[in-house]
């Protein structure tokens, strides 16, 4: 299994990188498969360096905040008025209520919205998806809408994403055992942080030694902090291998 971070910037695009997404490749039966992991706003652009648009085989949302799936009102205007031709629906995986957000926000009317181009799929707390060699389960967390941590296993390899969330148990549910835990960190430690949303570096490097991580990458920094910050706390908490999420930066499991 091969992650590629896509885009890694926090609560919106920055400078240097799109919002939240993630592009996770395996191989089986003689082809390789595709997932996208969140879909943020300005990513949809910067995945044409990475692969063909149309090579993508679902979309998991881990919630419906716009840096996490905003895009996909790009990606149905490509997949619908593409020169190829209209596409197959593609399977796209998220809380409820995700095909009337899509629709609501390129100004569609939810009858049919976007559902002619994709095929909307509502998580059910974890019970796992099978998309080819994946295995995708989902466990709620905690933040101010319905938001999923996403367990990703293939290969015998095992990729755990926080999505958005505060600090609680469901999200070391999520951590527990990950070969590399991709994990969110919003918020500085030394600043007064409201509970319920997002985590720190601290937190990130905490849940890591707790998990038996393999390996920390920490995302989702917002551009009005420095990452370096958010990664030294982490280090500071856990000894294990760890990373500062980077466009274009790729991790084998």
């Amino acid at each position: 299994m091969r992650l590629t971070v896509v885009g890694c910037s926090g609560s919106y695009p920055g400078p240097d990188s799109p919002a939240s997404c993630y592009l996770i490749e395996a191989e089986r039966e003689g082809r390789t498969w595709r997932l996208l992991m969140d879909l943020g706003n300005g990513a949809l652009g910067a995945l044409h360096r990475y692969v063909d648009p149309l090579a993508i085989d679902a979309v998991l949302l881990s919630h419906l905040h716009a840096d996490h799936c905003l895009d996909l009102c790009g990606y149905y205007v490509l997949r619908k008025y593409h020169p190829r031709g209209p596409q197959p629906r593609l399977p796209v995986y998220g809380p409820a209520g995700t095909a009337g957000r899509m629709a609501r926000a390129y100004d569609l009317p939810e009858d049919p919205g976007m559902n002619l181009e994709f095929d909307f799929r509502t998580w059910a707390p974890g019970e796992p998806v099978r998309i080819g060699p994946f295995t995708v389960q989902p466990v709620r967390v905690e933040h101010p809408v319905e938001a999923f941590g996403l367990r990703v296993s293939a290969g015998g390899a095992l990729l755990s994403y926080t999505g958005d969330t505060g600090r609680c148990h469901q999200v070391e549910a999520v951590a527990r055992g990950a070969d590399l835990l991709l994990a969110e960190a919003s918020f500085h430690v030394d600043a007064d942080n409201p509970p319920g949303i997002h985590l720190t570096g601290s937190d990130c490097g905490e849940l890591a030694r707790t998990a038996g991580a393999g390996r920390l990458v920490v995302t989702h920094v917002p551009p009005w902090y420095d990452g370096r910050d958010m990664l030294a706390a982490a280090r500071a908490a856990w000894g294990g291998p760890a990373d500062l999420a980077r466009p274009g930066a790729t991790y084998e499991l």
